[in-house]
């Protein structure tokens, strides 16, 4: 890893990036794609060392609080989390300040700030939004390599729930030929009704490739499923969204199980959810 000082912390959209880069090896990621022009290899992390000034700064200078946003490009709990602690300094700013925090990750690391995370949705709302693609642990193991597996996240999901602080998933993307399969939506449906989750994001039963991301990818399938190269190129070519051939029985099926247990999972529902700021604490309006 590297280390700047960065220029600025929030975006327009009050999202904050704290690392860029990932160790986590997910096989997908679209943030590997060019178009986010890395100047450094994905794996070396760029670390913005004064992010918790930066992010006081704006926080204090804010007139109208709002939902802060963090783990859409790279999530803030990889490895070098454990020893630069700088997820959980800019939790603690957060919450200071009584903002609200949407936060996204694929590691049960965060489990290590639950008395943050709980002190924040007390004064104003906490979501926790976690990944989930793949319930057979060992293809988990091959996609999502050096992070939480899903059975693991799922647990840290369970103990959000029973903290009393609510929890979205995104089930994407669902791989064509790999994971697109009727025992896996069902798994992971299966694992969001146990652990009571508030929303699922999923936009299709498939995945987007971009350049940078698309030869990563590529290259993972020589290494782990020999001749799904040829497969894929065979049927999807250069293309940017790839949809598995059972993408309309699936969605059936997730938008079924959704409207039965109460999950939202149209994705404009669960963003605007996941934006909305309470005009009281978060904890006093789940009583009404």
């Amino acid at each position: 890893m590297h280390f700047v000082n960065a220029k600025n912390i929030l975006s327009a959209n009050n999202g904050m990036n704290i690392y860029r880069g990932c160790t986590h090896g997910c096989i997908y990621c679209d943030s590997r794609s060019k178009c986010y022009n890395f100047t450094h290899d994905f794996e070396d992390i760029e670390v913005k060392q004064n992010a918790p000034q930066l992010l006081e700064q704006r926080l204090r200078s804010k007139r109208n609080k709002c939902m802060i946003g963090t783990g859409a490009m790279c999530d803030p709990y990889m490895h070098c989390e454990e020893e630069l602690g700088l997820t959980r300094q800019c939790l603690e700013i957060i919450e200071r300040y009584g903002f609200g925090l949407a936060i996204q990750t694929k590691s049960n690391r965060i489990l290590r700030d639950l008395d943050i995370l709980k002190r924040i949705h007390k004064k104003s709302k906490c979501v926790v939004q976690m990944t989930l693609t793949t319930y057979d642990e060992d293809l988990c193991k091959i996609i999502e390599p050096k992070v939480a597996t899903t059975k693991q996240r799922f647990e840290t999901l369970e103990i959000f729930r029973d903290n009393n602080i609510p929890t979205v998933v995104w089930f994407s993307p669902i791989l064509p030929f790999i994971n697109d399969s009727k025992e896996n939506l069902e798994g992971i449906l299966e694992y969001c009704i146990q652990a009571k989750v508030h929303g699922i994001i999923n936009f299709g039963m498939g995945l987007t490739l971009r350049e940078g991301d698309r030869e990563y990818f590529y290259d993972a399938l020589d290494r782990f499923f020999p001749g799904m190269r040829s497969r894929y190129h065979q049927k999807y070519g250069y293309a940017y969204e790839l949809y598995s051939d059972n993408n309309k029985e699936l969605m059936e099926i997730f938008k079924t199980r959704c409207q039965k247990h109460g999950i939202l999972y149209e994705p404009k529902d669960v963003f605007t959810y996941l934006k909305a700021f309470p005009e009281e604490p978060f904890e006093q309006l789940s009583l009404f």
